[in-house]
């Protein structure tokens, strides 16, 4: 996979689906939770063409990232394939030789469904990798560049102005095979058709400098694309489409990978020269230790943290194995101690929860447990791993909390110290809770007692003047010698930006949880606003000379548009039907495989009818107005499933008594769940007939109550 950093440089992630680790929903499995790092992610396998799985597409999106596929030729097997992408849909297509007048026709069919494919899928582009001689050489090669604008072109038009193309080095103009390991002479062309170039590996601590030089060289024009639809004005290529590759796994790399990494980024310095960097093997962290003895998920997960973010202690020190040695003339190593990934990019926040909401339940993408508003409905022996699940972990508060005091005259005090883990036992929706554990020392002044510090969640960017609603769901754990009292806050990042913040309104939830809601407008006169959202955390010690501790368990937090305020017409969302279909007739309902399908829709208050002749033909104001965010309204996050037992003499049935079996998201049908016998309960074994419950978690984290959730029946003997 690949990675690409988001302000002074990019970072683009390739990761390989093939062979290394493996994606199974019956365990704890890898996952990449350090989205805010990266810019684009590239799912990469040795198949002709790599279409991403949903669950990582919606992973991605979710934080803002692009997810791009693949299309790559290896070896000279794929050397019809790579005529026929160029020629187009012909019956077939000769590699034996080139014709000698004329060069290669070149058709936009494979382009274009390329283009529809990503759309169809939500993918946001493709890299190109093409390591195989190309038969007829400079010719082929020129044609394939100009198949490369055309594949551009039709990913614009069909995915969006965000769409891209990646060139991997490999082909040269000579049409061979030649890594260049840089941007020079030999693959200019394919980078100027692409939008960006990702170099091979095997470059030395030189290459970057060259690189920049040699690209300040080019003529701008060239780098310069075709205006855009509307006469937006058109985009310049800067360096920062210049990815230079590392390989995790350290195969012919300066500095040999793994926790050597840095040695290799310290040369390309993104955020000095100004290139980019293109991480392959990131799942090196898993793939080089899952097969030692005693390996497990939780000293996975410690390993994974110390090379993308550093140790949990400041100060800790972590051994670096000795690098490969230098060749023969070239200098030794001196990039210095140990610096993490993150040490090398800047961190970027979520889209503008305007356009997509944001919401987060703090999952790494595991768990051992599933809660829906707070209720474990499953507790599972063998774990699960679900990418579409995975969201941010609160960039602001995890790994290492970050407290301020609240009031200027403690900011010469030494602040409580303050740390996060993940509590799978407990959760409000999803796999699991964030714990944050505080400690205070003991002080003897005379202002001790009480104490109020300024806890930082999330980073966000939001657009002035528009209104904004955020939700917290937590609870708290303290001794009786500690009095909390917690308020959502939201506070802007620059000294430049003002914000109107509403007092929160508090509601107790079930099984210990409470919620926060607030409404907060950013009151700058226009553009995007950084702000942080968090928790403003006050407590009263009996006896403050002695320590104290607490623990705040964070279980959902969500920040939208605010509902506009009437007349407007606020759409609620439902599930208006529900269908199971299954593959065969059985005997048993404990054999039962099938699919269940739905559908969502949105209703509306009613309104008294409307006689026209009340109506002045000329007033400029509408009957109704539909609010802004309509889209946004039908949109969830995902659905759980539930059965129960069912025969048409019994009545009502409580949907509250039905058994969870599953959530969506694994096969990439957001209204489709594949039933199959492994997910149902043994007591089927004697039932006759049964009820599937569905029910939706929208994109505000909501779970819709029963009454807007739909059910299916189903009989032995049903088709």
């Amino acid at each position: 996979m690949s990675l690409a950093c988001r302000t002074v440089t990019r970072l683009i992630k390739r990761g390989c689906a093939q062979g290394g680790y493996t994606e199974t929903p019956s365990g704890l499995c890898y996952t990449f939770n350090f989205w805010s790092l990266c810019d684009t992610f590239v799912y990469f396998s040795h198949h002709r063409i790599t279409i991403p799985p949903s669950g990582w597409t919606n992973a991605a999106h979710r934080q803002g990232v692009k997810m791009l596929g693949t299309l790559i030729f290896e070896h000279t097997e794929s050397d019809p394939d790579g005529f026929r992408i160029l020629l187009g849909n012909i019956p077939r297509s000769s590699t034996s030789r080139c014709e000698a007048s004329g060069s290669i026709p070149l058709s936009k069919h494979y382009a274009s469904r390329l283009a529809e494919l990503a759309f169809q899928r939500g993918f946001d582009g493709y890299l190109l990798n093409f390591e195989s001689n190309l038969p007829c050489q400079s010719d082929q090669a020129r044609a394939l560049a100009a198949w490369t604008v055309l594949l551009r072109a039709e990913l614009r038009t069909k995915v969006g102005p965000h769409a891209s193309v990646v060139w991997y080095d490999s082909v040269t103009i000579s049409g061979k095979v030649k890594y260049q390991n840089r941007l020079d002479n030999y693959n200019l062309p394919f980078f100027i058709a692409s939008d960006a170039l990702f170099t091979n590996y095997f470059w030395r601590p030189s290459y970057p400098s060259l690189v920049s030089a040699y690209f300040l060289s080019i003529d701008p024009a060239l780098l310069r694309d075709c205006p855009a639809a509307g006469g937006s004005p058109p985009d310049v290529k800067t360096m920062q489409a210049i990815f230079t590759g590392i390989d995790v796994w350290g195969r012919s790399q300066y500095g040999g990978g793994g926790f050597n990494t840095y040695r290799a980024l310290t040369h390309i310095a993104p955020q000095s020269l100004g290139l980019s960097v293109a991480l392959f093997g990131q799942a090196w962290s898993w793939e080089s230790e899952q097969d030692k003895p005693g390996w497990n998920w939780e000293q996975w997960w410690d390993y994974e943290r110390k090379l993308w973010i550093g140790p949990p202690q400041p100060g800790e020190v972590v051994p670096v194995p000795d690098p490969p040695q230098q060749p023969d003339g070239m200098p030794d190593y001196n990039e210095g101690p140990f610096k993490p990934i993150s040490a090398f990019f800047a961190d970027a926040p979520p889209p503008d929860p305007l356009h997509f909401a944001f919401c987060t339940s703090f999952c790494p993408g595991v768990g051992r447990s599933w809660f829906v508003n707070g209720e474990n409905v499953l507790q599972t022996e063998h774990s699960w791993t679900d990418i579409d699940k995975q969201c941010s972990i609160g960039n602001l508060v995890w790994p290492r909390p970050i407290l301020q005091w609240e009031f200027e005259e403690r900011k010469e005090e030494d602040l409580p110290t303050a740390s996060t883990a993940f509590d799978m036992t407990d959760g409000w929706n999803g796999g699991n809770a964030l714990n944050l554990s505080i400690t205070r020392g003991g002080s003897k002044a005379e202002d001790a007692a009480f104490c109020s510090i300024w806890l930082p969640v999330q980073s966000l960017t939001v657009t002035a003047q528009k209104s904004y609603e955020v939700r917290i769901v937590y609870k708290t754990k303290a001794g009786e010698d500690v009095d909390l009292d917690l308020g959502v806050n939201v506070k802007p990042l620059s000294t430049a930006a003002e914000l109107t913040v509403d007092a929160p309104t508090v509601t107790d939830l079930p099984h210990g949880w409470s919620q926060q809601v607030s409404r907060f407008t950013p009151t700058s006169p226009s553009g995007s606003v950084s702000v942080a959202v968090g928790l403003i955390i006050s407590f009263v010690a009996q006896d403050p000379s002695l320590p104290c501790n607490f623990t705040v368990s964070l279980g959902q937090l969500a920040v939208y548009p605010s509902s506009p305020l009437p007349p407007a017409s606020i759409g609620t969302p439902f599930i208006i039907w529900a269908h199971f279909a299954a593959e065969s007739t059985v005997g048993r309902l404990a054999n039962l495989a099938g699919t269940l399908t739905w559908g969502t829709a949105l209703s509306f208050p009613l309104i008294s009818p409307i006689e026209l002749s009340t109506r002045d033909r000329e007033d400029p104001r509408p009957a109704w107005i539909l609010e802004d965010g309509l889209p946004q309204s039908l949109t969830f996050m995902y659905f759980n499933i539930y059965i129960v037992p069912h025969s048409s003499d019994v009545g009502v049935l409580d949907p509250s008594s039905a058994m969870f079996i599953g959530t969506t998201g694994l096969d990439g049908r957001a209204n489709r769940f594949y039933v199959e016998p492994q997910c149902l309960p043994q007591w089927l074994e004697q039932e006759t007939g049964v009820r599937f419950y569905v029910q939706g978690v929208t994109n505000h984290g909501e779970v819709v109550p029963w009454e807007r959730c739909v059910f299916t029946d189903y009989s032995i003997g049903s088709k």
